[in-house]
């Protein structure tokens, strides 16, 4: 795999960094989470092919354990707020110096300045300071926060994983390594740049929440109930693709115009939906260019055909899990969903033989409430 060979350090958080940590295992790197003593793996459902050790952050001699791991990682991944690390004595500073080439990955909301910087938020709290809160939801009514996929995982996990692959292509040429600065609400906004850039040049923008094109402001460019109290989404804003989506609906251009009253067309349109079940028009559809496709549920994705031919999806024990995305010819990704969620210092012992301690030196950490060794219980 791509990224096989690289060592990782990723420090247990909520869903960014450990997303941004799955990117990276599933393309062949070797990640470490380092996970307080009580932490709950139950939080982490993206940890599948990670392992881990429990250290106790508060004891000098657990610094000095993450130092060891650091001199021989490629890359550390860190969660916390201003200053947390350099209270620790987990510095950049502190651990760049004793391995220049040390990739170090800062993932925060707010950043580590700013009127926000020592500021708790959420997913929520950083698309609406990107200014891309306010676009999303219905003209008349308050705006609708699209889950935590923005920012927590696009403008967080994925675009500081996006980082550390620059920053890695950046070491070949110098030899260093060097500070990737993410921040969920700048993420979150640089997503947003085709929006920032198009509000007063593209005419499919620029009107009120809900007013506009892509926003639910017209009829072909909506999500309709079908008989069945399904729903179909439908995107046909080409005339070409309009023309066949009134085909399907069997309609002409003269009882719907398409730039004609917008709230009576989308009228018409729920009408017509509402005739039919989602299977129904799937067969309608399903073979033209009019841009409908069924609106899935997470568990009816991964049996759709197309999905199915993709291979989007790989079925583990417990659900579907998407595969890795995107395709390498040579080198392509494999998700690690398939393998068991590693248990709070399931690895610890594992790992500090591997960086020079002894069985013994192990076990006087534990007594001294340094580190956790996970012990699996015996049937």
């Amino acid at each position: 795999m791509a990224l096989k060979g690289l060592k990782v350090i990723e420090f247990s958080g909520l869903l960014p960094v450990p997303f941004c940590g799955m990117v990276l295992a599933d393309f062949g790197a070797n990640v470490i989470r380092i996970d307080k003593v009580d932490f709950d793996t139950n939080l982490d459902c993206l940890g599948n092919g990670k392992k881990s050790i429990s250290l106790n952050l508060k004891h000098p001699r657990a610094i000095d354990i993450v130092k060891s791991i650091s001199r021989q990682s490629d890359i550390l991944i860190e969660p916390f707020r201003k200053g947390v690390m350099e209270k620790l004595g987990l510095g950049p500073d502190v651990l760049m110096k004793e391995n220049p080439k040390l990739i170090y990955a800062r993932l925060t909301g707010y950043g580590h300045k700013g009127y926000f910087s020592k500021n708790a938020g959420h997913d929520i709290n950083y698309v609406a300071l990107s200014g891309l809160l306010s676009l999303f939801g219905r003209e008349g009514e308050n705006p609708n926060p699209p889950v935590n996929v923005l920012a927590d995982i696009g403008g967080g996990g994925l675009t500081c994983a996006m980082g550390i692959l620059l920053a890695i292509i950046e070491r070949f040429k110098s030899g260093k390594g060097q500070i990737v600065d993410t921040t969920m609400v700048e993420g979150t906004a640089y997503l947003g740049t085709w929006m920032y850039r198009g509000q007063k040049t593209l005419p499919i923008w620029g009107n009120e929440r809900g007013k506009n094109i892509l926003d639910t402001g017209t009829h072909f460019y909506e999500v309709y109930k079908t008989k069945d109290e399904k729903y179909m989404s439908v995107g046909a804003i080409e005339p070409q693709f309009y023309e066949k989506l009134l085909n399907g609906l069997n309609l002409t251009i003269e009882e719907a115009p398409q730039f004609g009253d917008f709230s009576a067309l989308k009228k018409l349109f729920a009408k017509k939906f509402a005739e039919k079940t989602r299977d129904e028009w799937c067969k309608i559809f399903d073979s033209t260019d009019a841009c409908v496709a069924p609106i899935l549920t997470l568990d009816e994705a991964p049996l759709h055909p197309h999905n199915k031919d993709q291979n989007t999806f790989l079925k583990t024990e417990n659900c579907y899990s998407p595969n890795p995305h995107p395709r390498l010819s040579r080198t392509p990704g494999e998700t690690q969903a398939n393998k068991c969620l590693p248990k709070t210092g399931e690895h610890t012992k594992e790992i500090l033989i591997d960086i020079g301690y002894s069985s013994k030196n192990v076990d006087e950490l534990e007594d001294e409430g340094v580190i956790h060794c996970y012990k699996f219980s015996k049937l």
